[in-house]
């Protein structure tokens, strides 16, 4: 019998993936201020759509997000309802001290919720219906 279960990736390997592409939204911020906060929100929210289902560093690490439904790589629709959570927490960041603490707190949550899922699924992806799995 051949085993149809996706290669559900390692909890450790999604959150590297993410911190390179929060990586990105710093630098896009640190070069271009405010405006390039947005930019990388921005980047933030279609970053699974741009490499067939894979952000910049999801790619590095060999990672790439499927829509579930449709058994297809991640779209940037998929990409923007699955990672609205995260920019809408990362928009706190613009408040001095207490904005930095909810983006945080956000953050830790989604995490919580990647580890206690047995599929490691975090809310974004309980709302576009993916998740992430090995290449």
């Amino acid at each position: 019998m051949v085993n149809t279960q996706p290669n559900y990736s390692n909890i450790f390997f999604r959150s590297i993936s993410k911190l390179i592409d929060i990586l990105i939204v710093v630098v896009f911020w640190k070069f271009l201020h405010e405006g390039g906060l947005f930019i990388g929100i921005f980047y933030l929210l279609i970053s699974d759509g741009l490499f067939k289902g894979c952000s910049i560093g999801k790619k590095l690490l060999r990672l790439k997000v499927i829509n579930i439904e449709r058994n297809v790589n991640a779209d940037f629709r998929d990409s923007i309802l699955r990672n609205l959570p995260l920019a809408f927490s990362t928009l706190f960041l613009l408040i001095p001290i207490l904005g930095w603490i909810v983006c945080i707190a956000f953050f830790a949550f989604e995490f919580i919720l990647m580890i206690g899922d047995p599929d490691g699924k975090r809310l974004g992806d309980h709302l576009a219906n993916t998740s992430v799995i090995e290449e």
